[in-house]
């Protein structure tokens, strides 16, 4: 389960194949994502974070909150912030597809036990919000406080 106040790498292997809105299945899929702040014991103060396709999981770093450089929403993620860690338990996962810690053509595909390069199937935004849901679900979010985020991760 989520650790409160951490600010680390975490993965998330979902339990079951990924179905593709394009037909087919992904039979193998984790999630990276990281959390900040405290999850409420109602699992109802989550604000989750969406990235565009070029971003990963590091939207903030505790360690140097002024720095944007250091992690891409430090100015709106910390205590006191937009995205208030002291009131709101923060989530932002990679994309499927993406190559910071979410399956995608550099991960290994089960089947060959080799990178899935250009093997990987194409995926579309449906996707990439499917597992996104499966990763909440998961962690026992059922609803958000909000949803936000840039480019195609508005979308």
């Amino acid at each position: 389960m989520l650790q409160p106040l951490v600010s680390a790498l975490q993965y998330h292997t979902l339990p079951r194949p990924l179905p593709l809105w394009r037909g087919g299945a992904l039979s193998s899929v984790t999630v990276a994502y990281e959390t900040w702040g405290t999850l409420s014991p109602t699992r109802d103060n989550v604000v989750f974070v969406l990235h565009a396709l070029t971003g990963d999981s590091h939207a903030a770093d505790p360690h140097v909150p002024d720095n944007p450089k250091a992690a891409w929403w430090n100015p709106l993620i910390g205590p006191g912030r937009a995205f208030d860690t002291d009131r709101y338990f923060v989530i932002c996962s990679n994309v499927l597809g993406g190559c910071q810690g979410t399956t995608g053509p550099a991960s290994t595909n089960p089947e060959t036990g080799r990178p899935y390069a250009l093997d990987f199937p194409v995926i579309t935004v449906q996707d990439m919000v499917r597992a996104q849901r499966e990763l909440l679900t998961a962690l026992g979010i059922r609803r958000l406080a909000a949803v936000a985020g840039g480019s195609i991760g508005g979308m």
